[in-house]
C-alpha cells in the first residue's frame, strides 16, 4: 500500500495543529485521504460533508489532476504520487 505525501494549505495546517511532512496510505484516493483524516480527525468536516463527499469548495489534486475530473475518489494511487488539497476562495 503506498504512501502518498498530502499537501494542505497553511490555513488548516494551523487548524489541525500539525508540523512536517504529512501523508496518508492507501490504494485509492478516498483510502489516503481516509488515512490521512484518521491522523488529523480536526480536517474531516473541514474537508468532506456528512455525505462523505468533499465539500463542493475543497479542490484535491492526485498530483496535476483535479480529483473532479476522474471519475471518483475510487481512483488509484501509486507510490510517488501526491495529493494537494486547496480550498477554493470567492466573493464579490
Amino acid at each position: 500500500m503506498p504512501t502518498v505525501p498530502v499537501h494542505i494549505p497553511s490555513l488548516l495546517v494551523h487548524i489541525a495543529g500539525v508540523q512536517g511532512p504529512l501523508s496518508g496510505e492507501g490504494d485509492t484516493v478516498r483510502a489516503v485521504l481516509t488515512d490521512f483524516l484518521d491522523k488529523v480527525p480536526s480536517l474531516r468536516v473541514h474537508l468532506f460533508d456528512e455525505t462523505g463527499n468533499l465539500r463542493p469548495h475543497v479542490l484535491c489534486f492526485l498530483n496535476t489532476t483535479n480529483t473532479r475530473w476522474l471519475d471518483s475518489l475510487e481512483e488509484p494511487v501509486r507510490e510517488g504520487d501526491e495529493l494537494t488539497i486547496l480550498q477554493a476562495v470567492s466573493g464579490g
